[in-house]
């Protein structure tokens, strides 16, 4: 991945209609893009889907909502698939009314992860939807290069999640919430990345697109009172930042 693109680290990928066409308008507009995936057995099918792509990484994932379903033998397939990837995501825990059921199967699958995966070897994209104390601690004590994916937590915390070295990355639909701007402006700007989240995010009525994170970029210069080139170049180094951290 080239440090000159534009960086989405956070891509269901496998979930659009046409995976391979997002990608080439990916690579189009200039954009690198981290493909998530919620468990080993489909990180290992989008990788023989996609092949060896130049600015396309996919990452290995135990997501927190199947975390129930995940036995000994899918930690171990994750821990066994591990060396092939260069990112671990999507990763985290969720007390959502969608995951407060699993809670005590997720702490474990993500603890053992946390526990087993090498310190400095792969940056995470974390999952905490309204688990954002028990995450923002568990990563503190891990030392390990994450990000925060579509924080959504109290701005309390955002202190705690910078001592921990952790950064944030934001989206389309973020931008256009009104928490956006008392969340961003918490935020050192050298702690801020970007994600689509997408086909998930939306960007109004259709599904964000690794190309739209320019606008992003352009919700970013607005708030920080710059213009698209210095927003621009404030989130490549943040990139290269972590990508550093996690070597």
């Amino acid at each position: 991945m080239t440090e000159e693109r534009l960086l989405d680290t956070h891509c269901h990928v496998a979930a659009y209609a046409d995976p391979v066409a997002v990608l080439r308008d990916a690579d189009a507009a200039g954009v690198a893009v981290v493909a998530v995936t919620e468990n080993p057995d489909e990180f290992k099918r989008l990788r023989t889907r996609l092949g060896v792509r130049r600015h396309v990484e996919v990452a290995i994932g135990l997501h927190p909502l199947r975390a129930a379903t995940f036995g000994p033998n899918d930690l171990a397939r994750f821990f066994r698939l591990l060396p092939q990837a260069r990112w671990i995501g999507e990763v985290g825990l969720d007390y959502s009314r969608a995951g407060i059921a699993t809670a005590k199967a997720q702490q474990r699958v993500f603890d053992v992860v946390l526990t087993e995966a090498q310190p400095g070897q792969h940056p995470l994209t974390v999952h905490s939807r309204g688990a954002e104390q028990d995450v923002v601690r568990r990563l503190a004590e891990a030392k390990l290069p994450s990000v925060l994916h579509w924080y959504s937590g109290p701005l309390k915390l955002v202190d705690d999640a910078l001592q921990a070295g952790l950064y944030f990355s934001f989206n389309i639909a973020m931008t256009r919430s009104r928490r956006f701007a008392p969340l961003a402006h918490a935020i050192p700007r050298d702690r801020i990345l970007l994600e689509t989240d997408g086909p998930y995010a939306k960007n109004r009525s259709t599904p964000a697109q690794p190309g739209g994170l320019y606008d992003v970029v352009a919700a970013f210069s607005r708030l920080w009172g710059v213009d698209d080139g210095e927003a621009t170049r404030i989130v490549l180094a943040n990139q290269a930042r972590l990508l550093l951290e996690a070597r």
